[in-house]
């Protein structure tokens, strides 16, 4: 009898968006991969990546709708694994944050799958780059609290060793020097709001929320936590920042200007005519 032939599941990041954010490793496992099982997040310009014969599946869950169960993703990157095939699961972001990567993890190893964990850039570091901001400042912010804001409306048999999960202890959490990292804010920013300032962060707290981090749909909005009820609806996918760390992001966003090409002849105008004054100048002081 033959043995099984096993191929290898790589639990791979994806990035926030941006191909140009894929790590080195992750692009050459996706061009070479012969399954790919990704999220709904993952952009067509890196499944573009994949070679034509790979076969290429969308295994995503969003905003609690689904077409496939954690279980059924997991019976696929085993079955496709002891078909000898390299298997690509290609999640946004970074696997390990919010992406069910230890549910996959503990799937495999009970198969006797062979697997690999490629980090990527989660949407967190991606919108503080776009923002002008970092997470953490010595003068500012000396820890990063990463949440979520989102509980899926899972199946019962999916949810059962959940239901008895306390709600986030904002005030153990939040702290004038931390920076709070909140994906999947939802749209419902009154009630985070609320639970924000009963734990006792402050109402000038400066705050961001980034829609679409990295990709060329990103917007953003500069806030403050005492405003935050007042911003306008974000698509998803949407990263909500809160920290004094972003003071800056809030006074960039301030002081930004529009410019036009008027604008920037009328500047060029004047540096000119200055320009032409002290020539005019120097040669009266020294003739």
């Amino acid at each position: 009898m033959k043995p099984s032939m096993h191929g290898k599941v790589y639990l791979v990041g994806a990035g926030p968006g941006d191909p140009d954010l894929l790590t080195v490793k992750a692009n050459a496992l996706i061009r070479t991969a012969e399954v790919i099982l990704h999220d709904d997040l993952v952009p067509a310009p890196i499944l573009a990546l994949a070679s034509p014969h790979t076969m290429v599946v969308n295994v995503g869950k969003r905003c609690g709708t689904k077409n496939i169960t954690q279980a059924e993703i997991n019976r696929l990157m085993i079955a496709s694994a002891r078909r000898g095939l390299n298997v690509v699961r290609l999640k946004s972001g970074d696997p390990g944050i919010f992406g069910r990567l230890a549910e996959e993890r503990d799937a495999l190893e009970s198969a006797g799958v062979p697997y690999e964990i490629v980090p990527g850039v989660t949407a967190a570091l991606s919108a503080a780059a776009s923002l002008g901001v970092s997470l953490t400042d010595r003068r500012t912010s000396s820890r990063i609290v990463v949440v979520s804001a989102h509980r899926a409306h899972e199946p019962a048999h999916e949810t059962a060793h959940n239901d008895h999960e306390p709600s986030t202890d904002w005030r153990s959490l939040a702290a004038s020097n931390s920076t709070l990292v909140i994906y999947m804010p939802g749209r419902n920013f009154a009630a985070l709001q609320q639970e924000l300032l009963d734990a006792g962060l402050n109402a000038e707290t400066p705050a961001a929320i980034v829609s679409a981090a990295s990709t060329p749909e990103q917007r953003e909005h500069c806030t403050t936590l005492g405003q935050l009820d007042n911003a306008p609806p974000m698509p998803a996918p949407a990263i909500l920042l809160i920290g004094r760390t972003l003071e800056h992001a809030a006074r960039s966003a301030t002081n930004s200007v529009l410019l036009k090409w008027e604008s920037l002849f009328d500047a060029a105008e004047v540096s000119i005519a200055e320009t032409n004054s002290n020539q005019n100048l120097e040669r009266s002081l020294t003739s």
